[in-house]
């Protein structure tokens, strides 16, 4: 084993090199650990909100942070009054069923460029309004509606952050993201208001849902109407474990 010796303002001492190595390894992990702690818990759930695109819960910022129930809730709550005392702030932080969504104010939400939402190739277009007119949807009622390109067009708007996945027993239920409502122009994140919202315009414009989704698809895939698949009397959006492609 290498010796090293060295001195400093006294006698000369002696270190092995695994000891030197050791040393300089804690010094940057404790170096590491003072800029984490550096950074306010408010700014990080601030950009886990805005980074992830959709709703999070408490407990799902819990453990990513590893910081309490407690803690999230707290920090949240102020990270909330916080952006409201902002001048002309352009998101606003809302909690829903018990998950939190970072969206732009509703009187913005319309002010948005469409040439800088989200774009989605016209080929989805058809699920993505039936998804929204019908959710919290059933997967095996899209699959009725569009046949079985629907799995592929759910995988896609999936990537595109424009859907959840979420469970419901041994069925899916699909609902749409804080991207979805600002990619149409809604002012609403949460998936309920967003529907409404959706059946809304379909009324004023004398359409169901799927006579609206056929006027926004490429009209290469007939439109046949299905029943809803009513959800579980116990499913609740808010704790429904969402979908992962690995999981599919």
């Amino acid at each position: 084993m290498e010796i090293f010796s060295y001195r400093i303002n006294g006698p000369r001492r002696k270190i092995s090199l695994k000891s030197l190595l050791k040393s300089a390894l804690v010094q940057d992990w404790q170096t590491e650990v003072m800029r984490l702690s550096d950074i306010d818990t408010r700014t990080i759930l601030e950009a886990t909100l805005f980074g992830a695109g959709r709703s999070l819960s408490v407990e799902e910022l819990s453990e990513s942070m590893q910081i309490s129930h407690g803690e999230v809730i707290a920090n949240l709550e102020s990270l909330q009054h916080t952006m409201k005392r902002r001048p002309g702030g352009a998101l606003q932080l809302t909690s829903v069923s018990g998950r939190w969504v970072m969206e732009v104010k509703p009187k913005l939400a319309n002010h948005i460029p469409s040439s800088f939402r989200t774009e989605i190739p016209q080929r989805l277009l058809a699920a993505a309004a039936l998804i929204a007119y019908h959710q919290p949807m059933a997967q095996s009622q899209l699959v009725d509606m569009i046949g079985q390109r629907a799995y592929e067009h759910v995988r896609d708007l999936a990537h595109l952050g424009l859907i959840d996945r979420r469970r419901d027993g041994l069925s899916r239920r699909l609902t749409t993201t804080r991207r979805f409502a600002e990619m149409f122009g809604c002012p609403y994140a949460e998936s309920k208001k967003v529907r409404k919202w959706f059946r809304e315009h379909a009324a004023k414009m004398g359409m169901d849902g799927a006579e609206l989704a056929a006027s926004l698809g490429d009209g290469e895939e007939e439109i046949q109407d299905a029943p809803e698949v009513p959800v579980s009397e116990d499913w609740d959006e808010s704790k429904a474990e969402i979908i992962n492609d690995e999981e599919e």
